[in-house]
């Protein structure tokens, strides 16, 4: 019986990239504290990896589905689009990477006044497009297939043409040491393009990337001025933090 709630378990979390323990109980309909077991099982055996309150797909090495990732954590992504968004001053420049919590933070941006968005995420540049009040600029380059990314030399080239006041960048990971992780190095690349080129960073990741393995290594905390995430529970990674000046915003703090 545990093997095909292991299985149906698995399932779900390759399907959606993560799996609470409340959810699990209710499908399942079986106890918390069973699915506790059950997920603590599966991390042991490498198969999920636990998060509080459930477990994400263990895979160092590909990153979910794109549009499956925009039901991760959703709630958490909405919270803190809105409280990155509050960090962004009227009149400023700012770069948006590819992601869908940096897609959140720009569904919040139509309040302000006088900006200038540079994005090599197509999804942001919809988003945008049209508001009275933004300036929007594409990056040119190749567009990565599955998440409209730009990616490539020339949207490297095409980044390095502008100094901005902001950048709001994503991770897929963010190991407790301080490492910034993803998975595709194109991205990487990219993502420490703008990071060269703006002023202030502000990195923005919900609590199931903390501890979640990747294979490449963006930077580490010392290249971002905010973290914007839902909450921080990895003490040594608030340590860390604190250590390089890093101000960190807890949306549901």
């Amino acid at each position: 019986m545990s093997d095909e709630r292991h299985r149906e378990i698995l399932s779900l979390a390759r399907h959606a990239g993560r799996v609470t323990v409340e959810d699990l109980a209710a499908r399942l309909a079986v106890t918390p504290q069973t699915i506790r077991r059950d997920l603590n099982d599966m991390a042991r055996r490498s198969l999920l990896s636990r998060v509080h309150g459930g477990a994400i797909v263990t895979s160092g090495v590909d990153n979910i589905d794109y549009a499956a990732r925009r039901d991760v954590a959703a709630t958490a992504k909405a919270a803190i689009g809105a409280a990155a968004a509050r960090l962004i001053p009227d009149g400023a420049s700012l770069f948006i990477n590819i992601g869908t919590t940096t897609e959140a933070v720009a569904a919040n941006l139509p309040g302000h006044r006088d900006l200038m968005v540079i994005s090599n995420n197509l999804n942001v540049v919809d988003m945008l497009d049209g508001r009275d009040s933004i300036d929007v600029v594409v990056v040119g380059g190749k567009v990565r297939r599955g998440d409209r990314a730009v990616v490539g030399p020339l949207a490297m080239s095409f980044i390095d043409a502008f100094k901005v006041d902001v950048a709001l960048i994503g991770a897929s990971a963010i190991d407790p040491d301080g490492s910034l992780l993803d998975f595709a190095a194109d991205e990487v690349q990219v993502t420490q393009t703008i990071v060269r080129n703006a002023r202030q960073v502000i990195l923005v990741a919900d609590s199931g990337k903390i501890g979640r393995p990747a294979p490449l290594r963006i930077g580490r905390l010392d290249m971002i001025d905010w973290l914007v995430t839902d909450r921080l529970t990895d003490d040594r990674l608030r340590r860390a933090c604190a250590d390089h000046d890093v101000r960190v915003v807890e949306a549901f703090a």
